[in-house]
């Protein structure tokens, strides 16, 4: 591009042109243009005037050519562009959307972007766009099961008031037991992670040994009570029980909340119940597991401590559960329930397979 017109200015545009320079208000780009024009006016050279608004001598050009287009009028509004990309039909995306929520063919499990793509004769990065906006992922699922215990509203409705109201001057618990906590140790040392790489880990192993945690979390200040031992019976259980009414002060109530794992309704754990009259078990429906507490200690002592630890022994791993534990009470916080009884139920009911399962 080069200069190829020759600006004249009327008294009116140059009027104009200089009250939009003078004017603060006025966006940036819009005073350059101004500017431009008007040296370009006064017959100044396309180098001189690019170097004293600070533009570039094609710019210059442009806006000499859009003035004589235009006019004034011109410097003050960007010409439109086509866009970049056709829009999308919306018969396209609805049927991208009808089809992405039927059963996909050749006796296949779920639509991928690529089939997709192939049977409504688009682009894949199309069919991406359409799925993202719909919020539809095909490729995950999941998974769910329903507690078909006949008495699951009574059990809900006492563990969860347990929660959310616990009984005064007494001590409400939820125990539970995580066995087979296995010692691995990764055949290869790994790499830690970098920008740009992610943290490395071999997937064979070898395993030292498992261990078993006994736990017991307090729902009104979030301590725990922990014990390891080898093996998951109920004679573990029954110690576990002992140690657990050691701690606890007293002349008050516990009220324990558990699954229905057979260890805790052993013969010989009921009759240690009967000689314990301050104990009071409420059994979690069954398929349930989600009503008991512990299983969120559980799951995040799993997540930070030991699926990616690398145990040389049944003794390291031992201590990396002990070391947890004295870390977690260190700093513990309370466990808060925040749905009713009477939300969960009626959730339940507006979902007609999940009410048939209850």
């Amino acid at each position: 591009m080069a200069q190829r017109v020759c600006v004249i200015l009327s008294a009116a545009d140059r009027e104009r042109l200089q009250a939009i320079i003078g004017d603060r208000n006025w966006p940036r780009k819009h005073i350059e243009r101004a500017r431009i024009v008007v040296a370009s006016a006064e017959r100044e050279p396309a180098q001189r005037i690019a170097a004293g608004v600070g533009v570039s001598r094609p710019t210059v050009w442009r806006w000499q050519q859009r003035y004589a287009e235009i006019g004034v009028e011109g410097l003050l509004r960007d010409k439109t562009r086509k866009p970049g990309k056709t829009p999308i039909a919306a018969q396209t995306t609805a049927r991208v959307v009808a089809l992405t929520c039927t059963i996909p063919p050749h006796q296949a499990t779920h639509w991928t972007g690529r089939a997709m793509a192939k049977a409504v004769g688009i682009s894949l990065r199309t069919v991406q766009r359409i799925w993202q906006a719909h919020q539809l992922q095909p490729h995950r699922i999941r998974t769910f099961k329903c507690s078909r215990d006949p008495s699951f509203a009574a059990k809900l409705v006492d563990v969860a008031g347990l929660y959310v109201d616990p009984p005064a001057h007494a001590v409400v618990l939820s125990l539970d037991e995580k066995s087979q906590i296995q010692a691995l140790d990764r055949s290869q040392p790994g790499l830690l992670i970098k920008p740009g790489r992610c943290q490395t880990m071999t997937h064979d192993y070898k395993r030292h040994g498992t261990t078993t945690l006994f736990a017991a979390l307090s729902v009104l200040d979030g301590t725990v009570i922990g014990r390891r031992m080898q093996r998951h019976r109920h004679s573990e259980f029954i110690r576990f029980l002992n140690a657990v009414e050691h701690q606890v002060p007293a002349g008050r109530l516990i009220h324990a909340v558990l699954d229905n794992d057979a260890t805790h309704k052993h013969p010989k754990v009921l009759a240690w119940l009967s000689r314990h009259p301050r104990w009071i078990f409420h059994f979690t429906p069954t398929s349930a597991s989600w009503l008991n507490a512990v299983e969120n200690f559980f799951s995040k002592m799993t997540r930070q401590r030991i699926r990616r630890g690398v145990f040389r022994s049944i003794v390291d791993l031992q201590s990396a559960i002990n070391a947890y534990l004295a870390e977690h009470n260190a700093h513990p916080k309370p466990f808060v329930w925040t749905q009713s009884a009477n939300a969960i139920l009626a959730k339940l009911d507006r979902l007609p397979v999940l009410s048939e399962c209850v």
